[in-house]
């Protein structure tokens, strides 16, 4: 989850600094998030799902706005691209087989109608066959949320620092374990998984009606779905799904399990961990960050001993918490009301560099916390790296920009990014 930012000129000075280099040929730029966010789009929006959660979160609600891109002029090639993958499957059994694009939204998961979880973009699109059958697929490029791409570019960078060899899993050379805590709308771990060809994602979601919304109206795909630790709830893929994700639902594995649970449960190894794990009041679960809890110990032995990575998402302490209090805007004085705002950052950095990374071997490197501040949005990504920090050089500041920068760009080349990782890890850098 995350917090717009108030547009005072003390953080438009901090926050807009890097706006002038930003590419406009994402999809998911924050150019367009007044399409999902402004107050304009609010009348244009209709939700397409709503229930009351028993886990917590209150009512879950999905809101979904028009998109401006792809404009319709670019529907033709990708109705050719579903056409060619569905002959493909069939083995040209169905030479005739023609699809439909409907159009693009964004699709907003809401917890309680005002805390924003999620944000993505779906097509919907039709076999002319079977007209009645509309499916969704979510578009695994684009990436709107600002601190989603801030944890994908500083962690990812992180790791590629290390002797973690990213660009082979990248490539599917190697495999790369991955756990996500938190699902929300499945952002985050579909673009890891069609992004990465090596990569094994695991999910972990408390709330089983995030997950059958994420799949029902979000376009999350359905065979990623766990019945149990090692059966899926499918049995096989849908035609539809192979045609979609082919090559990338089968590295998916999403649980509904409780966090702590599934970490205590669990004998795998993970390379990488991201946790984004806000609840229906908003509340990053103390039992997530504090450092005798059950889960930050059995966090320290599953994540890898050499370069394991994990990456935070965590809610600003602003030092302007009067300008939020006194806000005319409501999702801004509910945030305020809230989020247990000060001092909660150190907090929580502290109790994982004291689980994970200090009274280490040296031997297997002494691992650095550091965090970043995530532009246009009131949010802080938080990482924690086993693989950096070797000698006194490497774990100054400095060093430990310098080392992740080195291999940012070869490694943002190889995934081939519509944004650039740079601008998401050079603001308020700080090592803890």
């Amino acid at each position: 989850m995350w917090r717009r930012a108030l547009f005072s000129p003390k953080w438009n000075t901090r926050r807009f600094c890097t706006a002038a280099f930003r590419r406009t040929e994402d999809e998911g730029d924050w150019l367009y998030s007044s399409e999902w966010w402004g107050a304009d789009s609010e009348s244009e929006a209709h939700t397409v799902l709503r229930s009351m959660s028993d886990k917590g979160n209150g009512v879950v609600s999905i809101h979904a706005y028009p998109s401006s891109k792809p404009s319709d002029i670019h529907w033709p090639k990708t109705e050719k691209w579903l056409e060619q993958r569905y002959a493909d499957i069939n083995h040209g059994q169905e030479r005739d087989a023609c699809f439909r694009v409907l159009g693009y939204q964004w699709r907003a998961l809401r917890f309680n109608d005002v805390t924003r979880q999620s944000t993505v973009k779906v097509m919907a699109a039709y076999k002319q066959s079977e007209p009645n059958s509309i499916f969704l697929m979510q578009q695994a490029h684009c990436v709107a949320a600002p601190y989603v791409k801030s944890m994908i570019s500083v962690g990812l960078a992180t790791i590629a620092s290390s002797t973690f060899d990213l660009v082979g899993a990248v490539c599917g050379e190697k495999p790369m374990h991955i756990l996500c805590i938190g699902h929300g709308g499945g952002t985050l771990p579909l673009f890891l998984a069609s992004k990465i060809q090596g990569s094994i994602v695991h999910i972990v979601e408390i709330d089983p009606l995030v997950i059958s919304a994420s799949v029902r109206a979000m376009g999350f795909p359905a065979f990623s779905v766990m019945a149990s630790a090692d059966q899926r709830a499918l049995p096989k893929p849908s035609i539809i799904d192979e045609v979609m994700w082919r090559g990338i639902h089968e590295r998916l594995f999403l649980y509904e399990s409780d966090a702590e649970k599934f970490v205590l449960n669990t004998s795998n190894t993970y390379d990488m961990i991201f946790i984004d794990a806000y609840d229906g009041d908003d509340i990053f679960p103390h039992k997530l960050w504090d450092v005798d809890s059950p889960f930050l110990k059995a966090l320290d032995s599953r994540l890898h001993p050499e370069h394991g990575t994990v990456v935070v998402n965590l809610h600003a302490d602003d030092d302007d918490d009067d300008d939020y209090a006194k806000s005319s805007d409501p999702s801004v004085s509910f945030f305020y009301k809230r989020l247990p705002m000060s001092g909660h950052v150190p907090k929580v950095c502290q109790a994982y560099k004291d689980a994970l990374v200090r009274n280490r071997n040296p031997s297997e490197g002494c691992g650095v916390v550091f965090t970043v501040s995530v532009p246009w949005v009131c949010n802080i990504s938080m990482v924690v790296c086993r693989g950096i920090g070797m000698n006194n050089r490497e774990c100054s500041r400095d060093g430990i920009v310098n080392g992740i920068i080195s291999k940012a760009v070869g490694v943002e080349n190889v995934l081939k990014l519509p944004f650039s990782w740079l601008d998401y890890m050079k603001t308020d850098f700080k090592v803890v």
